[in-house]
């Protein structure tokens, strides 16, 4: 895959706000210790950290090197995950962390050397059925919207942990 000297600006467009979301994921659990990033906040049981390992997994990793690139290790590799929600305790904070940063940069590489309207090289028929997503663009726009649901799930966890709370000012 060449990737391209400068993306279209539809592209960049995409990324710029792609990563903001992605600022907004990181930012917001900014400053917590590895105990108040595995606490779970809400009765379903997840924590800002798996969360994040969900991110990493099962967004950006799923829909960029699975669906858009049609990755066949990617591929094999989602059944070794049984829940992306849960971090086992072995695994240190900063390497989930870490992976997600890896997997939006792998994501971003995938989006800059793919037109828009490319078709998807692979689909998950065994877990959605008949697509409902057709291209990259599709793809770019269901993970932002992902993102951004969950930034905000991160916000409500920030302030239910320590008060803190994101502010962006323009």
């Amino acid at each position: 895959m060449t990737v391209p000297a400068t993306p279209d600006a539809e592209s960049r467009a995409l990324l710029t706000s792609l990563a903001g979301q992605r600022r907004h994921i990181l930012g917001i659990i900014e400053g917590l210790d590895a105990d108040a990033l595995r606490r779970p906040v809400l009765p379903s049981g997840w924590s800002c950290l798996g969360l994040v390992q969900h991110l990493a997994l099962d967004v950006e990793r799923f829909w960029f090197r699975a669906v858009a690139t049609g990755d066949q290790e990617v591929i094999r590799a989602l059944d070794d995950i049984d829940d992306a929600w849960q971090v086992d305790p072995a695994v240190p904070a900063d390497d989930v962390l870490d992976r997600y940063r890896r997997e939006t940069e792998l994501a971003d590489a995938v989006i800059t050397a793919t037109p828009m309207d490319a078709a998807l090289a692979w689909w998950p028929h065994h877990l959605f059925g008949d697509p409902h997503l057709h291209s990259l663009r599709e793809v770019v726009l269901h993970v932002i919207t992902e993102t951004a649901a969950h930034a905000g799930h991160l916000d409500a966890a920030r302030e239910l942990i320590d008060g803190h709370r994101w502010l962006v000012l323009t």
